[in-house]
């Protein structure tokens, strides 16, 4: 019998402190519809140098252990996904294995692949665990980033950071993988990097667009192929990408998710053999339906336009937004997953939500989490933007909560939780 394997429960961290992106528009001299209507923006996290991607991680994973009531004893694997790393050979898995003083005979280490290191991570657990590798043991995936690009930029209204961290076991409460359905597609482009030294992203905005649907169509025509090899899905009155009940996608900004959705709608429209539009433009008009739109992805994007971009996280944010809106709604049914890293990988997956998705949820307390943090104004946030990466203030962390303390020689010191 194939074993059942997912995703048991989830938790998130963010940072502390938000600005609200109506204000930072008007202290650009920017209508503030362009962010709100134009990026799909609310409000977008804000970082100090004591919140860095190892104290949002293990945050994160801390609040998962306690909330959810974790065995970390059964805990065989720990995974983190990032490309907010804070050194070139010791992983942030270690740091975070050492403050949440985890079991010692256990597989640790880092995943990266831009926006894809969260997902190829998983994948990683899922696999392990499916094969009987893990012997019965669970694995725990954190997905921990933060977007910079600086003030005044392009880019600026689409950062943000935290930290999403995924328990996955053979007990899959919130989402049980379709496993082995997976479609991939990948190639070699520049539309976003970072060179080694900068704490700043470049990225061709435009081109980075275009990748991301190009290689999301690649993979998720690959995967449609696989499901309808195994009947999961079908060419009949419906496309198959609406016998989904939900599509989540990676999020860099909230606008692109209903880009994404009308490129999968698109694959769908443009290789249907039976019926459906002819023409290119009645295809492409008949691509961005919007009560297919508001029907599969609104709902999974509430906490994406509050907390904004989260590189590797940004998809498992999605997951968690949708389940905390729907979880009893969508129990005992399909959802697709597509995540993007730039440089590039797509992979488009599926998986079943859980029955006990909702009672999983609540346990998460998101409510509680954004509602905790402080709105600031635009001009402490450039404060907080202009202090020295290696220079954290002195703030005692609030419980339950990891903070970096001080570097000393290369070594990095947290307190907290």
């Amino acid at each position: 019998m194939k074993k059942r394997v997912g995703i048991e429960a989830l938790a998130v961290a963010v940072p502390r402190r938000y600005v609200d992106i109506e204000d930072l528009a008007r202290a650009r001299g920017v209508d503030p519809a362009k962010f709100t209507a134009g990026l799909g923006a609310k409000e977008m996290a804000v970082n100090d140098p004591g919140e860095d991607s190892v104290s949002l991680a293990a945050t994160a994973a801390a609040r998962l252990i306690q909330q959810q009531s974790v065995d970390t004893s059964k805990i065989g694997m720990l995974v983190v996904g990032t490309e907010t790393g804070v050194d070139h050979s010791k992983p942030i898995a270690s740091h975070v294995h050492g403050l949440l003083k985890l079991p010692r005979s256990m597989r640790t280490f880092d995943s990266q692949h831009a926006c894809y290191g969260g997902t190829a991570g998983l994948m990683a657990a899922v696999e392990w665990i499916a094969s009987g590798a893990g012997a019965g043991r669970t694995a725990l995936v954190v997905c921990t980033d933060i977007a910079r690009y600086g003030l005044k930029t392009a880019g600026e209204p689409t950062q943000g950071g935290g930290a999403v961290a995924l328990l996955v076991s053979e007990t899959p409460d919130l989402l049980a993988m379709d496993v082995g359905l997976n479609g991939v597609c990948t190639s070699d482009v520049y539309d976003f990097w970072r060179p080694v030294g900068r704490r700043e992203a470049l990225v061709d905005g435009h081109y980075s667009i275009t990748c991301y649907l190009d290689a999301m169509a690649g993979a998720y025509r690959g995967w449609r192929q696989r499901a309808m090899e195994q009947g999961l899905v079908r060419w009949d009155s419906k496309l198959p990408s609406e016998q989904l009940s939900r599509i989540l996608y990676h999020v860099p900004f909230c606008k692109m998710a209903r880009k994404a959705h009308a490129q999968v709608r698109l694959c769908d429209l443009e290789d249907a053999t039976a019926s459906g539009p002819t023409t290119p433009e009645a295809r492409d008009e008949a691509a961005k339906s919007q009560a297919s739109y508001d029907a599969q992805v609104a709902k999974s994007l509430g906490l994406n336009a509050r907390v904004g971009n989260v590189y590797t996280a940004s998809l498992y944010l999605a997951l968690a937004g949708q389940l905390h809106a729907e979880g009893a709604a969508l129990a005992n049914q399909r959802i697709g997953l597509l995540s993007y890293g730039s440089g590039c990988c797509a992979e488009f997956y599926s998986g079943v939500v859980g029955e006990k998705a909702a009672e999983r949820m609540a346990r998460a307390d998101l409510d509680s989490v954004l509602a905790k943090r402080e709105r600031v104004s635009v001009e402490e946030y450039e404060r907080l933007m202009n202090l020295p990466y290696d220079a954290p203030e002195a703030i005692a962390p609030e419980p339950g909560t990891f903070r970096l303390a001080e570097i000393v020689e290369h070594r990095r010191k947290y307190a907290g939780a």
